[in-house]
């Protein structure tokens, strides 16, 4: 008798250790590194801050430490080379990095969008891209993607490059110079649309259905991390929507959110809701289902790409995304 109640409390012993053990290993997170193009404090990486900031990572036991690369590429670069799972960059920037063997993929896309924006002075009378011949205009670089669309934007209106004066400034210059009458117009994100603006220069946008459709932002992952670590991407994806999500019902809410996890940003929470509204109104919009990849979208600006030259060689649509991550109930709501 002695012995038998022994055992039972053995064995409950036992069952309650083990179970103690496997709720410890599902609570424990797991640590990851999420490389951004720039520094993370740029309103532009808003749906990963505030997901940061809200516990949404936490809530799918991910750690995740945010590190600046320095650009889309070169996230790609380092994502491909193992230094790290997964990153952010344009969707435009797989259809680069595959032609040279790198092994990434989007695994979302935030915004049915193109980041891209072409704002001009309004003194200027510009409202329309044929406009813009023999115009002054600013982009960040020659390499960026916003360069590419602003492009591409250009020939679909039936003008070239050459028609237009493109200065690169760097990511200040770029809107500096526009909003102190140095260039007619810029091509840039909508963060230095309303730094120009708040600098005093009235605005103008060109509509978005002129500008060429480019991608929005995108989550790049690794082909290995996408096959042995798919519960990780799942995870940085879910999180990270869930972010954009809290943008597009609450630009206001999400802007106090935003500026109590970067405090340089308090105080400047009118700005950061005018920026908000502004990705909400042209890149955040019409996605109908949040984070879901176009292919036909996606195939059109790879064509663009190959026919400009500035991918040598071809790279394969199917490797370029998966949808895998997205969940399809997950419409905007």
């Amino acid at each position: 008798m002695l012995k038998s109640l022994f055992q039972r409390f053995s064995q409950a012993t036992a069952i309650t250790l083990g179970l103690s053990m496997a709720f410890a290993v599902q609570a424990q997170s797991t640590d990851v590194t999420y490389l951004l193009p720039a520094p993370p404090n740029s309103p532009a990486f808003a749906p990963w801050i505030i997901a940061q900031q809200k516990g949404y990572y936490a809530a799918q036991n991910l750690n995740l430490t945010f590190i600046a690369a320095k650009g889309g590429v070169d996230v790609a670069k380092q994502i491909g080379a193992g230094n790290a799972m997964l990153g952010g960059a344009i969707g435009d920037t797989p259809i680069v990095v595959r032609a040279n063997g790198i092994p990434v993929r989007s695994v979302a896309v935030l915004g049915a969008g193109g980041v891209t924006m072409i704002a001009t002075n309004a003194a200027e009378n510009i409202n329309s891209i044929t406009d813009l011949k023999g115009k002054t205009m600013t982009v960040m670089s020659y390499s960026d993607t916003t360069y590419y669309a602003l492009l591409a934007s250009l020939r679909k209106a039936g003008l070239s490059k050459t028609d237009v004066n493109i200065q690169a400034a760097g990511p200040s210059g770029v809107w500096q110079l526009f909003s102190v009458d140095k260039a007619q117009a810029m091509a840039g994100v909508p963060d230095w649309v309303v730094n120009a603006e708040e600098a005093g220069t009235k605005i103008k946008l060109i509509p978005q259905t002129q500008i060429f459709d480019s991608m929005a932002q995108a989550i790049l992952a690794s082909d290995d991390a996408i096959k042995n670590h798919p519960e990780i991407v799942r995870g940085v994806v879910q999180a990270t929507l869930q972010g954009m999500r809290d943008i597009i019902a609450d630009p206001k809410a999400a802007a106090a959110t935003f500026a109590k996890a970067v405090p340089t940003y308090a105080g400047k929470e009118a700005s950061l809701e005018k920026i908000f509204k502004l990705y909400v109104e042209h890149v955040y919009a019409n996605q109908a289902v949040l984070g879901r990849i176009d292919p036909a979208r996606l195939e059109t600006v790879r064509q663009f790409y190959v026919s400009e030259g500035i991918v040598t060689q071809e790279p394969k649509l199917d490797d370029l995304y998966t949808n895998q991550f997205i969940d399809p109930q997950t419409a905007v709501q």
